[in-house]
């Protein structure tokens, strides 16, 4: 039985009304939008007339469809004129969602010949001399280029370079609101994988780490691996190492609630592309032996009919897990796992197969906007239960690592992010949760967590340093760049 989603911030509307000031308006006017579904955040008065008052309603809707709905049910109420709708989704993208600010005032002549010509020369050929000294004098040392090809973008597929730019304009956003981070959106208009490495490396000089972002599998395992074989700084794909990290964070905790050891789990991983071959890679890093994984031909094994045409990385995967060779569609090799993980699709998995799995069965159904199965179905079934969404409890989001791990990494001036820095900020994240906080809905730590990209960037950078991938700083020199303040207000 499908469920329907909640009325969202992401549908929000503001509807300008013009309503008479006869006694019952407002309310005839209130009472249709919430008939018709609309929930109500806020009513303001802007205009105020002898014979009416203009107000602005602010509603959210569950998508588009539903919000024309409201409008409609509006427009039939009697003494109330709709003047004027805004999407405010779309508003808050008009004109882009970043901008540029200089850091230093040019107000005297003095300013101009220290920032610019001619005292910049002196600071040219001191990099000019030593190229390390960019990381001193220029942006690099907290600059990360968000890169892209648009072909993987969301749910929404291969949509190109200019329609994802708003989502690396938010990506961007992030990174500068929870780590102080000043990043760049770089959407290339190749998919050519010579092309965009070649693209990233002409540009890298620029900055101190590169986060791919919605580049579609396989191509994005190629471009990663060779950025990581051919720069000496940070290389991160997000939607394969961030969303691992963020799962292994939720699982850490979820192993101290239902009291089972991740050693002896057996996890079936639905969706196999970028994000599930990550999450598996961390999964053995955590000491998961145990792994059955499905893509939308059923269970992966080595003697599967189509193995011929599989693809390298799947060919690696399937000679890596599933040993049992078990085979079928999710809800028949589901039986007696500990834990299912969903990168998958809506409704993958029904209901009560949940109720095969082995008991205190956790489910991370993390497709979105719709998940694999939904939590209120799930429910009866299962211990703990995770998704991609902010409405429901345990939302296991990337913004809790990407943040935190580039400063982390920037900080300690380190040359690539190793799978132990990856863990490192795995288990940051999950000690953000206090222990005796923990329980089946508070697994893992709300994404506005001020201390949580703190507290990864600390283990991060500690984890680099142990392990040598931290270059050695001139003396005196520091690569650590404050967080900013938090209003607590």
């Amino acid at each position: 039985m499908a469920t329907t989603p909640n009325p969202s911030a992401s549908y929000s509307i503001t509807l300008s009304v013009a309503i008479d000031n006869r006694e019952g308006t407002l309310p005839r006017v209130t009472g249709a939008i919430s008939e018709a579904g609309g929930e109500i955040t806020a009513i303001d008065i802007v205009g105020s007339h002898e014979e009416m008052t203009v107000r602005e309603i602010t509603v959210s809707a569950r998508n588009q469809e539903h919000y024309r709905g409201i409008i409609g049910a509006l427009t039939k109420v009697r003494g109330a004129k709709l003047l004027e709708t805004t999407d405010r989704t779309f508003n808050m993208h008009q004109g882009g969602k970043i901008e540029q600010h200089n850091k230093h005032p040019l107000k005297t002549r003095d300013d101009l010949s220290m920032a610019y010509t001619p005292g910049v020369a002196r600071v040219c050929m001191a990099i000019h001399d030593n190229v390390e000294k960019a990381f001193k004098y220029t942006i690099k040392a907290n600059t990360v280029a968000v890169v892209s090809d648009g072909t993987a973008v969301l749910g929404l597929g291969d949509i190109g370079p200019e329609a994802a730019m708003p989502v690396m304009e938010g990506k961007a956003m992030l990174f500068k609101e929870f780590a102080g981070v000043d990043a760049f959106p770089i959407c290339l208009n190749t998919k050519d994988p010579d092309e965009i490495v070649r693209a990233v490396e002409l540009m890298a000089p620029t900055f101190g780490g590169i986060n791919l972002e919605d580049i579609s599998s396989p191509r994005c395992f190629e471009i990663e691996r060779r950025l990581k074989e051919s720069l000496n700084i940070p290389v991160f794909h997000d939607d394969q190492h961030g969303t691992a990290v963020v799962v292994i964070a939720a699982l850490l905790n979820a192993s101290k609630v239902t009291g089972k050891k991740i050693s002896d789990m057996r996890v079936l991983m639905l969706g196999l592309g970028a994000a599930g071959i990550a999450v598996t890679e961390m999964l053995e890093l955590a000491g998961v032996r145990d792994i059955i994984g499905c893509d939308r031909k059923g269970a992966l094994h080595t003697e599967r009919e189509d193995w011929d045409s599989l693809d390298p990385v799947k060919q690696w995967y399937a000679q890596h897990t599933n040993s049992e060779k078990r085979s079928g569609d999710p809800n028949d090799v589901i039986e007696g796992c500990d834990l299912l993980i969903g990168l998958s699709g809506p409704g993958v998995i029904r209901a009560e197969s949940l109720a095969k799995m082995n008991d205190d069965p956790i489910v991370f159904a993390m497709a979105n906007p719709t998940p694999e199965v939904m939590p209120e179905e799930a429910a009866p079934f299962v211990r703990i239960m995770a998704t991609g969404r902010s409405d429901y409890p345990n939302q296991i989001n990337n913004v809790l690592c990407f943040p935190g791990i580039f400063r982390g990494a920037m900080d300690a001036r380190a040359t690539k992010i190793t799978g132990e820095m990856k863990m490192a900020a795995a288990e940051g994240i999950a000690a953000c949760v206090p222990e005796n906080e923990l329980s089946e809905d508070y697994i893992i730590p709300s994404v506005f967590n001020r201390d949580v990209a703190k507290e990864v960037a600390k283990a991060v950078e500690i984890e680099a340093e142990r392990s040598g991938v931290a270059l050695q700083l001139e003396e005196g020199e520091s690569a650590t760049v404050d967080l900013p303040a938090v209003d607590r207000s």
